[in-house]
């Protein structure tokens, strides 16, 4: 038995077709935390913009969903070391959701703050029959293997200082136990050879404490987009961190950046 909670915009009309995007929570976590506005503002972003926002709960050894993690390949916990069929579940919950609510099948899209972030790569990899686009926060790509029928656009929104899951690779000194994570120039490097992005990027955004580069045209119209803070560790930025509560990077929203990004593909 999975769970996953739906919020449904004020504006939505079953006669047209609304974009939808999956958010998946952080290792540990649950559907609840990536719900709630205080930290993330998916909700109200839904609100003002249109698009259909969906909470999977991954695989929890308690019914009530807590302390719950996805298989994302290197990553994390039960689900990976039981080898959950986490891909197979949002394959089902997709298609339960498109019987009942009228999804655009173009403009299906998923985000994820730390071990939500690194499943997202998963579905990249796995699902680019049905995901356009993935914004993935506090992450990278720990997947085994990957090989995407069709280019899928790639947006990685990364603190410098993450303490977490390292920029330049490794784990941080609270997840040593999780997995050597791939480091973001390895992850941006694949995407953009999966992709047949240009090599270099071109500069798209810098103000005080974080810039973004972008890499395209690719194959299909596609772009790997990189957003680096200089701080706010590992939390999502203009958001809040669920243990503690502190403010991550006011640089750039991690939410109005997702938008922007999967509104253009």
């Amino acid at each position: 038995t999975r769970m996953y909670r739906v919020h449904v915009p004020v504006g939505y009309s079953a006669t047209k077709p609304a974009p939808m995007v999956l958010a998946f929570h952080g290792g540990g976590g649950n559907m609840d935390y990536q719900a709630d506005d205080k930290y993330y503002g998916l909700i109200a972003k839904s609100d003002s913009t249109g698009y259909i926002v969906v909470f999977p709960n991954g695989y929890s050894p308690f019914k009530s969903g807590k302390l719950a993690t996805w298989n994302a390949g290197n990553c994390c916990a039960g689900a990976r070391d039981k080898n959950i069929d986490d891909v197979g579940f949002v394959r089902e919950m997709i298609n339960s959701l498109r019987s009942r609510l009228n999804i655009d099948p173009a403009r299906i899209y998923s985000t994820g703050m730390s071990n939500g972030a690194l499943f997202s790569y998963r579905l990249a990899c796995e699902m680019s029959d049905t995901i356009k686009a993935i914004a993935a926060v506090a992450g990278s790509d720990g997947t085994k293997s990957c090989d995407p029928k069709t280019p899928v656009s790639i947006l990685e929104i990364h603190a410098k200082d993450d303490e977490f899951v390292l920029f330049n690779g490794g784990a941080g000194r609270d997840s040593k136990a999780l997995a050597d994570f791939v480091s973001v120039p390895e992850t941006i490097a694949r995407w953009v050879r999966r992709n047949g992005c240009p090599a270099t990027p071109k500069r798209v955004l810098e103000n005080a404490g974080a810039y973004c580069d972008s890499y395209a045209p690719c194959r299909g119209g596609t772009e790997v987009k990189l957003c680096v803070t200089e701080s706010g560790g590992h939390s999502w930025p203009g958001g809040r961190k669920v243990r503690t509560g502190e403010p991550g990077s006011t640089a750039i929203s991690a939410t109005d950046v997702m938008w922007e990004f999967f509104q253009s593909h």
